[in-house]
């Protein structure tokens, strides 16, 4: 079997070496791949035995962070099933309507979201099987670890597997729906794998894990990268600056991923000063560009160097990546494509633009999902007759070959016939010393069809005025750029993986009455 059981094959090579430790847990659990590898011989039995799970049924996972999941990931693998991972921040209603597309035979869940299970329970067909991690679990459900201890070791392989069978489903965000799920094969895998130890691997690293695994920033970053290299994984529960913190010094991690809005937090944490980061070779940030001042703060205060970063659920993750040196002189920038991807930036007619212009991004190379699950009219939108899959980011290269990603397709709004980046309004803000997080997004208008309103938290102990802000922000943008208001908040609504989620604060804005356009 040589591709999917990625853990028996590491635990042929380096049985005793350290691979996970679950910080979730209390006291940490740690295990070696041996030991991984024994979990998931014994979970990959039960499903199969006593689930009926086969090549190409879905297992489904409503769970935080822990080694079940990296079990159910794994035991998956060697079957030839696909894991379907579920955001635990969605109503029980749209995870009903996510089950009963995808159809999964067994679901395994957390203690924490017994209450959602038991309404999807009453719900849902098409589940057979029920596995809870801690606690009791709703009737007829069965303990994980007790299914573990109960199952037979011995090796399960699927020898008819090949590269291009899908490993799990990752869901995309769901911002204009109910989220799609794209397929993700062991050949994207293998690929993004390849290209994530170009750019950023070694042997030896260690990383702290604080993405969701249901996202691909928590499961296909550098977590599956890390573990098919051979390195040590620390998963936490959920996102905790101080905690965090903490892990990395104690773990002496080498690597670790955020998004702005997390960097942000831990320089806020209590611990702060404290933390010895000495061992990070560097960090790396993505889904929003990283202001000057965190890269500068991480360096003067903790020497940390930064890499900035850009993926997506249907690509990569590992797209592209830019190198620590560039951090400042190249602020803004995503960097240059990975060593097997190629990107480019095309105009509404799908036509190559030179550098310096904006148009949408396309990426094309083996680690491209296939496609979404069960939609095959997604699919074929989302690629063009060349291969190149359309990411609906509004980008622009330079001559040097570094791209800068100026907003989301949707986020851009258009204000009196002008084209409005928020991004570019956000990266303006940050850069006022009182501001500790911010959001910009067009609201309708009755007048200028829509106008910008930033969303803004205060650092602590710092005071801000809506005038002293607009000031700074027409100091360095042109009128008409300038948000129509402010509104200063305690926090922002944010994502299991960090970042803010504009749609909810569209969602709460009300209709604002039109005043005079600024110029």
């Amino acid at each position: 079997m040589y591709v999917g059981d990625y853990i028996g094959r590491r635990a042929l090579y380096t049985p005793d070496v350290l691979a996970v430790v679950d910080a979730g847990k209390v006291p940490h659990r740690a295990f070696t791949y041996s030991e991984l590898n024994s979990r998931a011989n014994r979970l990959a039995n039960w499903l199969r035995d006593g689930a009926g799970v086969q090549h190409g049924d879905r297992v489904a996972m409503l769970a935080h962070n822990g080694v079940e999941y990296l079990d159910t990931f794994f035991a998956c693998g060697k079957l030839g099933a696909v894991l379907a991972g579920l955001n635990w921040r969605l109503h029980w209603r749209e995870l009903a309507q996510l089950i009963e597309k995808t159809r999964p035979k067994v679901l395994i869940y957390s203690d924490e979201f017994k209450p959602v299970v038991e309404q999807i329970a009453q719900h849902v067909q098409c589940v057979d099987h029920w596995l809870h991690i801690e606690g009791a679990g709703i009737a007829n459900s069965r303990s994980f670890e007790k299914t573990l201890a109960d199952s037979v070791l011995r090796p399960v392989t699927t020898e008819r597997m090949t590269e291009e069978d899908i490993a799990c489903l990752i869901f995309t965000g769901g911002t204009t729906g109910l989220p799609k799920a794209a397929q993700i094969s062991h050949r994207m895998i293998a690929w993004n794998t390849l290209n994530t130890i170009i750019h950023d691997l070694q042997h030896g690293d260690v990383t702290v894990n604080t993405f969701p695994l249901f996202h691909t920033g928590g499961l296909l970053v550098y977590t599956l990268p890390l573990l098919i290299l051979g390195g040590t994984v620390v998963l936490t529960r959920k996102f905790d600056a101080e905690q965090v913190l903490a892990l990395l010094e104690d773990y002496a991690a080498t690597i670790y991923a955020g998004v702005p809005t997390t960097y942000q937090m831990m320089t806020q944490a209590p611990n702060w000063a404290d933390i010895d980061l000495s061992h990070l070779r560097f960090c790396t940030s993505g889904g929003a560009p990283l202001p000057v001042t965190l890269v500068e703060r991480f360096r003067h205060e903790k020497g940390v160097a930064f890499k900035q970063g850009f993926g997506m659920s249907e690509f990569g993750p590992g797209v592209f990546a830019l190198a620590p040196e560039d951090a400042v002189s190249k602020a803004g920038s995503i960097g240059r494509p990975n060593f097997f991807v190629d990107a480019r930036v095309v105009d509404n007619h799908n036509q190559p633009l030179p550098p310096g212009q904006v148009g949408e991004l396309v990426l094309r190379g083996p680690s491209r999902s296939s496609g979404y699950f069960d939609d095959p009219e997604a699919s074929a939108a989302a690629v063009d007759d060349e291969g190149y899959f359309h990411t609906g980011d509004l980008a622009m290269m330079d001559e040097g070959h570094y791209f800068f990603i100026i907003d989301r397709k949707k986020d851009m709004y258009i204000s009196g016939g002008e084209n409005i980046y928020p991004t570019e309004i956000e990266q303006v803000i940050y850069r006022h010393p009182s501001v500790e997080m911010c959001a910009v997004v067009g609201i309708p208008d009755p007048k200028w069809g829509e106008v910008g309103k930033a969303f803004v938290v205060v650092k602590h102990g710092h005071s801000l005025t809506e005038d002293a802000l607009l000031q700074h922000i027409r100091f360095h943008l042109a009128g008409y750029k300038v948000p129509r208001s402010v509104e200063f908040r305690d926090a922002l609504p944010i994502s299991a993986a960090g970042k803010i989620l504009k749609r909810v604060l569209l969602g709460e804005t009300a209709q604002p009455t039109s005043q005079e356009h600024p110029s």
